[in-house]
């Protein structure tokens, strides 16, 4: 420290008197810095700092205890230091000039003293300033910009204006390396934080980070502030002779409260109502519920609340003792029963002497299995989405190698045929295979071997061939523009031959009146041409299907309106039409393989019929653009039905009338789908030149469902006029299966 002034005519003179005074200001200034650092607060400990410094901190370390005594080691170096200072001050100022000066006062001693010790310790040195609450003591900022977003001077070489209006340039940015050198340099670099706003490094004192610490650790800013002071009772209550308020009690506290009274009568009320009840045990939830109950989910806890159908309110025509102009005569109920079953009404009403003379009602059972059947299938859990892996959703499906035999290639081609072949059908017992062609040609194969047996040219497309189901009758029914024929194909043996003929010798048809439903329908004749029956239709045929026992044939004629299905009689060498009333256009028919059930479906949906009760029986809605085609399987249960939207729907008539799968495997159109007769088997044909091999196993258990998996996608035809795979069928005892393509090729697929 400088103690004396640098003026020339305050400088000591160099003689004995001169050291002497100045070795007494020594000790007197030392002694002042004492008293001064023992008033004021403790410093701050060794501990609040990140940086061990061995040289430039140990003033500070010494200062570190926390009843603000100084250690000896520290007071000893400060002093050592001090006198250092003073006395190269003293000597360097009396070298400079000869001419004596006076020695400072004692404040102005001070002030020099910790203005010289501010270039090593300026913090332990710093006058302790008065706090203010003043706003004229705060030291206004340097940047006078506001509070526009530093962002704006991004690309300016200033940071804002100062109070002259100035530009505040910005200082030249060290860079990462250079700055961490000077922090690891620099052991009071844990203390500088950067100033953003006014470019500049401020470097906190050690009042403030102590400040900052015990803010951190949640802790009161000063350090003497007691959060738990004991509590000081400014009155002096003993011996008091008058209260706080000599103020006269209030009315309020001598009359009962009206409202109070209102309440309590309120609470009374609501007791005696049942309202309020005390001691009263919770109460348990129900085990089981109402399903039609008008309560919401949220009272009962339970499912989702559905509402129970409104019935149509009866009439007085469903009274059990109704007026007599309600009540049909016999020729009315015997009109009724001429009727087809969608006209005929609902219920007819009947007259009882009295209510215990009603019977009771005959469908009760029927509906109760319906009722229960649709609660069992109905689904009534709402589940929540989960985030789940996409994978495990697949069904596991067993191995196609554990599925085996299967058809999966190409063993053998029937080539003949000019025109694209649109229709296949193979013999019962699988040695002979027909087929039809748009050249107007049926031809017989004979399956192993390919070789063409023989050739009938009926000059028209042929639409359908199908084999007669029996073994013993090998006859081939063959739909060609209005005309079906039944042919003798001379594939069986003599004795089975002298059968054929004389199924097919057709007797000249007697007159018909004319009230007969099948009059100028249907003609029977005898074909000399081609040896067989020839049956004329008024309209296109383009379906022909056999019944189980060979005797019964139907056929389909779109166009045909009420009489587009019609039943044949071959023993009889009768016609007749289904009596049911078909709604809609028709597509395809098909006989049930054991029982009298007959299948019509229509472009939108699958009507079932009870041949035997002449009545329908199921409604199968497959919910396509358009039905193609249909095959039933050989247990009857179940049925699949194509599309021209080129879906696959499997049905289990038992379950629902809805499809229990739908497949989306064809592109295109599907044009063909068959079930296999003993192997586990189903196939569909498409236009887009492919077949699907599908693995359908249907169990004897009910409470299974049919396990479905795909095999194969058999290719090889190519395509002809656009379309591509025309008609499909299996192989009756092996897994083969026959494909017919617009490319005139029939194909034979073998596992």
């Amino acid at each position: 420290m400088k103690p004396l002034k640098e003026n020339g005519s305050d400088k000591p003179k160099k003689n004995g008197k001169g050291s002497k005074e100045l070795q007494k200001l020594i000790a007197k200034n030392i002694e002042e810095t004492m008293k001064r650092i023992e008033e004021a607060e403790p410093t701050e400990s060794s501990e609040d700092s990140p940086f061990v410094s061995g040289s430039e901190d140990t003033g500070d370390e010494a200062l570190s205890d926390d009843d603000g005594s100084i250690s000896e080691s520290g007071s000893e170096q400060s002093k050592l230091s001090q006198d250092e200072d003073v006395i190269q001050s003293s000597e360097g100022d009396s070298d400079d000039g000869d001419n004596d000066g006076d020695l400072v006062s004692e404040g102005e001693d001070d002030d020099n003293y910790h203005g010289e010790d501010s270039h090593g310790e300026s913090d332990d040195s710093r006058e302790v300033v008065e706090e203010s609450d003043s706003s004229e003591d705060e030291v206004a900022p340097r940047n006078t910009v506001g509070d526009v977003p530093l962002e704006w001077y991004k690309d300016e070489g200033h940071i804002g204006y100062d109070l002259a209006g100035k530009k505040i340039k910005k200082k030249e940015r060290q860079s990462k390396l250079d700055s961490f050198l000077a922090n690891v340099d620099d052991s009071r670099s844990w203390r500088k934080i950067y100033d953003q706003y006014n470019d500049e490094e401020v470097e906190l004192t050690k009042d403030e980070t102590k400040l900052i610490g015990r803010l951190l650790k949640g802790k009161a800013p000063h350090p003497d502030f007691d959060p738990y002071a004991p509590y000081v009772d400014w009155f002096a209550w003993d011996g008091a002779k008058h209260p706080l308020s000599n103020a006269p009690e209030p009315k309020r506290r001598f009359i009962p409260s009206k409202w109070e009274s209102k309440t309590v009568l309120r609470l009374v009320r609501a007791i005696r109502k049942g309202l309020i009840k005390f001691d009263e045990k919770p109460k348990e939830k129900p085990r089981f519920f109402d399903l039609w109950d008008e309560s919401t989910s949220a009272e009962r806890q339970g499912l989702a609340y559905i509402p129970a159908p409104k019935a149509k309110l009866p009439g007085h025509d469903e009274s059990y003792n109704p007026s007599a102009e309600y009540i049909p005569t016999q020729e009315e109920i015997n009109a009724y029963q001429l009727l087809f079953e969608e006209d005929r009404p609902k219920f007819i009403p009947k007259q009882f002497a009295n209510l215990r003379g009603v019977p009771a009602y005959d469908k009760s059972v029927q509906e109760i299995f319906d009722r229960h059947l649709d609660l069992y299938l109905c689904p009534r859990v709402h589940k929540k989405r989960i985030n789940i892996d996409p994978e495990s959703l697949k069904p596991k499906l067993p191995s196609r190698r554990d599925l085996k035999p299967y058809p999966s290639t190409c063993y053998l081609e029937y080539k003949g045929h000019k025109g694209p072949v649109i229709t296949i059908s193979v013999e019962s017992t699988g040695q002979w295979l027909a087929s039809g062609s748009k050249d107007g040609t049926v031809r017989i194969w004979e399956i192993e071997t390919g070789r063409c047996l023989q050739i009938w040219d009926l000059g028209e497309p042929v639409e359908q061939v199908s084999w007669n189901p029996k073994p013993e009758v090998p006859m081939l029914a063959v739909a060609v523009g209005h005309d079906v024929f039944i042919l003798n194909t001379k594939c069986g043996s003599d004795e089975q031959q002298k059968t054929i003929e004389e199924i097919l010798h057709v007797e000249p048809q007697k007159a018909e009146d004319d009230s007969d439903l099948t009059a100028n329908v249907v003609t029977w004749g005898q074909d000399d041409k081609h040896g067989g029956i020839r049956l004329k239709h008024f309209k296109s045929v383009t379906k022909v299907e056999w019944h189980r026992n060979g005797d019964y044939l139907s056929t389909l004629m779109p166009s045909g309106e009420s009489r587009s299905v019609l039943i044949h009689q071959l023993s009889k060498k009768q016609t007749q039409r289904i009596p049911f009333k078909t709604k809609g256009i028709p597509v395809a028919t098909s006989f049930h393989p054991t029982r009298s059930i007959f299948f019509t479906a229509t472009k939108k949906d699958v009507r079932v019929y009870d041949l035997i009760k002449q009545k329908r029986i199921k409604k199968l809605d497959a919910g396509v653009r358009e039905i193609s085609s249909i095959a039933i399987h050989p247990g009857g249960d179940n049925a699949i039905v194509g599309s021209r939207d080129g879906k696959l729907c499997w049905f289990d008539m038992d379950l629902s009338s809805k499809p229990y799968k739908v497949l989306r495997a064809h592109k295109k159109d599907l044009t063909a789908v068959a079930y296999h007769r003993t192997y586990p088997l189903f196939a569909s044909c498409s236009d887009d030149n492919t077949a699907y091999v599908f693995h359908g196993m249907v169990y004897s258990d009910l409470n299974e469902n049919p396990l479905i998996v795909p095999l194969q996608i058999l290719r090889g035809h190519s395509t002809g006029d656009g379309r591509g795979v025309m008609d499909c069928k299996f192989h009756p005892r092996q897994p083969w299966l026959f494909t017919a393509g617009s490319d005139s090729l029939i194909k034979l697929y073998c596992h």
